[in-house]
């Protein structure tokens, strides 16, 4: 099978999403090449790319289904699924883990590409961004239409915030000028928009299998949110979770963070941080798809580390303190 996914993120083929996603999230945390010292960077940089790779493969269906039908070489030579009802989906440029900023040469790249629907979970139409889902359910003298296929899009809370082009690679099967099934390959152009939520849809009218006696089925793309190392989403907000030492929670802290566009973010917290507090920042949290200028909060929720134990002359000196204060 060549590469051994499942191994990687230790993990089985019975493993469902959520298991998959928890195991992906805490070998990126202990592999991030930012938590590493310099001597051991490389190594870090080696594993958190295979990590990201073998979790790019096994939380996309279809991928997947290559990967345990035909293995790793069924990936790098595009072996098309063995279900007539279902195309191959990849990202241009191959299944080889490469990162999505290598996709950045084909900006350019078929520009006028048919623009697909999009449907979000949100109830956000977007406006006359391609044809709406209600003229697709035609009726021809065809016949209905086929099956329309569904493929999760990963996409990372980066390209989300800011926005993201994609080149997807598609294999389908559509009838030759003999009418005999064929497997045509065609690259598809998916413009994401920043605010977009886990469960929004995008519709390639058309673009799915075509089968005897009916209309080509849709092909349909939904987007699925990878697990970010700082940040969680919750709804348009950003969460952190930031722990603080008792000394710094009764005598201020000043928080830097990185923003997902890439800003740093200096917060100076000169309040006493009980444990639950949480610090409110308006307009830093996640674009609002329908309403782009806008911006939710991002939260900040911190968690006060007490020390395991304390020295007699600590606990004096303390409670000198502290007596002093109140």
């Amino acid at each position: 099978m060549g590469v051994d996914y499942y191994n990687i993120l230790k993990v089985t083929r019975a493993t469902d999403d959520d298991e998959l996603r928890r195991a992906y999230k805490n070998l990126a945390m202990r592999w991030h090449p930012d938590k590493h010292p310099s001597g051991t960077k490389p190594l870090a940089e080696s594993k958190f790319k295979q990590i990201c790779e073998a979790y790019d493969i096994l939380s996309d269906p279809t991928k997947r289904h290559i990967y345990d039908v035909y293995g790793h070489d069924g990936l790098l030579y595009n072996v098309s699924s063995p279900s007539a009802a279902t195309a191959t989906v990849r990202k241009a440029g191959s299944f080889r883990g490469r990162n999505d900023d290598a996709l950045d040469c084909f900006d350019e790249f078929l520009a006028d590409q048919k623009s697909p629907s999009f449907k979000s979970d949100d109830g956000g139409g977007g406006g006359g961004y391609g044809r709406s889902n209600s003229r697709m359910r035609r009726s021809s003298p065809l016949g209905s239409k086929a099956v329309a296929i569904e493929n999760k899009l990963g996409c990372s809370l980066e390209e989300l915030y800011k926005g993201s082009k994609r080149k997807m690679v598609i294999s389908r099967i559509v009838p030759d000028s003999s009418g005999k099934p064929s497997t045509v390959e065609e690259v598809l152009a998916i413009d994401i928009k920043p605010g977009w939520k886990k469960g929004t849809k995008i519709t390639f009218p058309d673009k799915g299998n075509h089968e005897p006696g009916m209309l080509p089925g849709d092909l349909i793309f939904v987007i699925d949110e990878k697990p970010h190392l700082t940040f969680k989403r919750d709804g348009n907000d950003l969460l952190v979770n930031q722990k603080v030492s008792l000394v710094e929670a009764l005598t201020g802290k000043t928080l830097n963070l990185t923003t997902l566009d890439g800003r740093n973010l200096d917060l100076e917290v000169s309040d006493v941080i009980k444990p639950g507090h949480e610090v409110v920042i308006p307009g830093e949290g996640m674009p609002i798809s329908r309403e782009p200028t806008k911006k939710g909060n991002l939260r900040i929720k911190f968690d006060v580390k007490f020390p395991s134990k304390l020295s007699s002359d600590q606990k004096t000196d303390i409670k000198r303190v502290l007596s002093r204060r109140t």
